[in-house]
């Protein structure tokens, strides 16, 4: 018994290192994240495949069997767990109910594995899977992790869906993913970094020098691309937008104090030195939200962007008192602007907060809309607009005279070109979250100020 056990273990060493060769043949810009797995027999550990991020466990009964049945299916299962890992789906479980958070990155990684159209990687496509990823894709344009996971909390399939999605998805064991296991949290951190490296690198050699050669490899680009995204700041990204204005305070940094105390001893209630009445400090006043509302199948999302901006508008040392704030609601036309002048206002709009349209993109009619604003003299100084979108429309071809952003919750397709001007900033639904707690400690607010979602 111990013998066979020895001799399949050897088996399925021999049917990796084969699997890992024929991948590197056919994709080189996965060159290094196909190396950086020891291998491992697992017996013990699985019934198929596992890793936590540094060793590669196997079952070489299991290997065996696949292998029997098809050559491609090993090598999808090699690559299947080498994706997880490029994708950071291990260090991203805390906090995630697990069943979905599991389910989610099987179906991220075997979407990629679908649109890869190389011979040693091609199966019978299911119809199961193709109909759940037109599912995903009607809501998200690149099928990431943590977007189907927000799919499967918003529709809770019943048990027997979630068995059948988990019977056409699964091909690893997770079990190694408990983010609560043996591993320190600094190992664990080392292993993220480590592997965020890895993908950086191959989004570079995407990118640039393997570029021509990395036929097929776009579906992997887009994933890698949302992996090594750095967290945000919201807020400070909101800042940037500030114009300096003369704020009533006393300005610490004028102020001698040497001098005024100076005053009060010799000559009693006389102060030599007034304190100043006014600084200057850069402040946001002037300001333009628009809402895609063609995206009206994410509605809560937007409340969700509107309550984390509220929360930061709400900061005293952000904006004034008094702002003039314009929101425009815009699918292919403007469907409704609404002026702002104080955050209690910004507030109200919020609590009776409705989306209107739902037709086809295009971004062209805000920009005309707020430039016929602004030659009415509606805005004093406006320094930006941001625009909460898919980023999937049609964008003005000339860049105009104040900064645009456009907030996107998931990179768009690789198909989407914007403009050299337009910047970008990809906030996923859990750095909004982040952002919004962090207004809320930071200024000393109460949540129950927040519009309630």
């Amino acid at each position: 018994m111990g013998e066979t056990k020895k001799d399949l273990s050897a088996v399925g060493l021999d049917i990796l290192h084969a699997a890992r060769n024929q991948l590197y043949m056919n994709l080189p810009y996965l060159d290094v994240a196909l190396c950086a797995l020891a291998f491992a027999p697992g017996d013990e550990v699985t019934l198929s495949l596992a890793t936590d991020g540094e060793t590669l466990y196997y079952s070489g009964a299991w290997l065996a069997e696949r292998y029997l049945r098809s050559r491609t299916g090993t090598n999808r299962a090699y690559l299947h767990v080498i994706l997880h890992c490029m994708l950071r789906h291990l260090w991203k479980k805390r906090g995630k109910e697990p069943v979905l958070w599991d389910l989610s990155c099987d179906v991220a990684v075997e979407s990629i594995l679908d649109g890869l159209e190389y011979p040693c990687l091609v199966e019978t496509r299911m119809p199961l899977r193709q109909k759940f990823y037109g599912q995903c894709r009607a809501e998200m344009p690149v099928l990431t992790a943590e977007g189907i996971y927000r799919h499967l909390l918003r529709t809770q399939p019943s048990e027997y869906d979630l068995a059948r999605l988990q019977r056409a998805f699964q091909e690893d064991d997770h079990g190694l993913w408990d983010p609560e296991g043996q591993q320190e949290k600094e190992r664990r951190q080392q292993q993220d970094q480590r592997w965020k490296h890895m993908s950086e690198r191959t989004q570079t050699g995407l990118e640039t020098v393997l570029s021509d050669q990395a036929e097929g490899g776009e579906a992997v680009l887009e994933q890698v691309r949302v992996a090594v995204r750095d967290d945000v700041d919201y807020r400070a990204f909101l800042r940037r937008f500030a114009a300096p204005r003369e704020v009533l305070a006393v300005d610490d940094d004028a102020f001698d104090y040497i001098f005024y105390t100076y005053g009060l001893q010799h000559y009693g209630n006389m102060p030599l030195v007034e304190p100043l009445e006014t600084r200057e400090e850069k402040r946001i006043q002037d300001f333009v939200i628009a809402v895609d509302t063609s995206m009206s199948t994410f509605w809560e999302l937007v409340r969700a962007f509107l309550a984390c901006t509220y929360a930061i508008l709400r900061s005293t040392q952000t904006f004034t008192r008094k702002v003039n704030i314009r929101i425009l609601q815009c699918d292919d036309q403007i469907r409704s602007d609404t002026p702002i002048h104080d955050l209690d206002q910004l507030k109200e709009y919020m609590d009776n907060f409705q989306l209107t349209g739902g037709s086809a993109t295009d971004f062209r009619p805000v920009f005309d809309y707020v430039a016929r604003l602004r030659e009415e003299g509606a805005f004093s100084d406006l320094r930006g607009l941001i625009y909460f979108t898919d980023g999937m429309g049609i964008y003005p071809k000339t860049r105009p005279p104040y900064e645009a952003a456009f907030i996107l919750l998931e990179e768009p397709p690789l198909s989407v070109r914007m403009p050299p001007w337009a910047i970008r900033l990809v906030l996923p639904v859990p750095e909004l979250e982040r952002a919004m707690h962090q207004a809320v400690e930071d200024d000393g607010l109460d949540l129950d100020e927040l519009p309630q979602l």
